[in-house]
């Protein structure tokens, strides 16, 4: 073999070692910066579907004291909500959720209560049924963000 072809071949191999290189540091780089993006949307869809349960869960509540379940539908969007949750959501989110869920049904087919009985209520600790699942919730999201 000639002496020449030995620097020919190490410049050649230096440069497919550096071209592999720069490929591999540019693919980790956006493979990274892709997680994180997905992380932050994945979040952010949590706290939207989170947001508009409580929301849901609060006007179903609050109906469910003054009212009884005159028309099964009004729960139907609760229940959406619930099975939506079950597909994103952490178990321990989607178990508060359910909870929340059963604590409506059972205060819809209670004895409707007037105004006068909140206080009572509130200091039986009884009046927030959304305390556990928002806790959950902040648990949840809090972990996610890591």
């Amino acid at each position: 073999m000639d002496a020449g072809y030995i620097p020919a071949f190490a410049a050649l191999a230096g440069s497919a070692i550096g071209a592999l290189a720069s490929f591999a540091s540019t693919w980790i780089t956006q493979h990274a910066q892709q997680k994180a993006a997905q992380r932050v949307q994945d979040r952010a869809r949590r706290e939207a579907l989170y947001g508009e349960f409580i929301r849901e869960a609060s006007r179903l509540f609050g109906d469910a004291f003054r009212n009884d379940l005159d028309d099964p539908a009004k729960l139907v969007n609760l229940y959406a909500i619930v099975n939506t949750i079950r597909l994103f959501g952490d178990p321990w989110t989607l178990e508060e959720a359910e909870r929340v869920m059963h604590r409506i049904g059972e205060t819809y087919f209670s004895p409707n209560t007037d105004l006068a009985a909140f206080a009572d209520i509130s200091h039986a600790g009884t009046l927030d049924p959304l305390c556990a699942f928002s806790q959950a919730c902040r648990t949840e999201l809090a972990i996610a963000r890591r």
